[in-house]
């Protein structure tokens, strides 16, 4: 058995769909859980504090930062979001993975501050593809949409930097690569 778990990290641009595969993975696994994030950014409707992020103040987030409380922080589209870093290094000591579904920023702070991380890029298979996603949520507005998919632009030629990429053309299709992934980091980590 494994003295400790993988910490998986899953980055990709906003709208790629990286909740739905995620959510799709854990269902299929056991041992896994979800490091929920906290962010500075309003709940969308359904959305659960403490379930979906932590919703917190700007001026909360900024005392995180300050004491060291985050394993990683991005500011995004106007708002913060970050890893409480406790909840996720007692679970790996537990042998649990532990997700964190992060922005690329994000992710390259926690790689370089746990080098034995897995890291994975959610692309989607098109930019016109990403759009489309975008404007069928219909919680964003024009202005946001357009950031995000700027950003988009900016974020897809950093897949190279992750340890594996995985182009989400269909969710349980990716679902599926990504476990086939995790296996074969986690008989790799065993094995040290």
């Amino acid at each position: 058995m494994r003295n400790k778990g993988v910490l998986l990290v899953v980055s990709g641009p906003s709208g790629v769909g990286k909740s739905t595969v995620i959510h799709k993975l854990m269902d299929r696994r056991g041992n896994m859980e979800f490091s929920v994030s906290a962010t500075t950014r309003a709940p969308r409707p359904g959305e659960v504090d403490g379930k979906d992020y932590y919703f917190v103040t700007r001026e909360r987030f900024m005392e995180m930062v300050e004491h060291g409380d985050l394993l990683e922080h991005a500011e995004f589209v106007g708002n913060c979001y970050g890893t409480p870093r406790a909840p996720v290094e007692a679970k790996l000591a537990e042998g649990i993975c532990v997700v964190l579904d992060i922005e690329v920023q994000g992710a390259e702070q926690v790689k370089a501050k746990m080098p034995q991380a897995l890291t994975v890029f959610l692309a989607p298979p098109s930019l016109e593809v990403l759009e489309r996603r975008l404007r069928g949520r219909g919680t964003e507005s024009e202005e946001t949409i357009l950031s995000r998919l700027e950003r988009a632009r900016q974020e897809l030629p950093l897949a190279e930097r992750y340890d594996h990429t995985v182009i989400n053309d269909d969710a349980d299709r990716a679902a599926l690569e990504l476990g086939d992934i995790l296996s074969r980091w986690e008989n790799k980590e065993e094995e040290k």
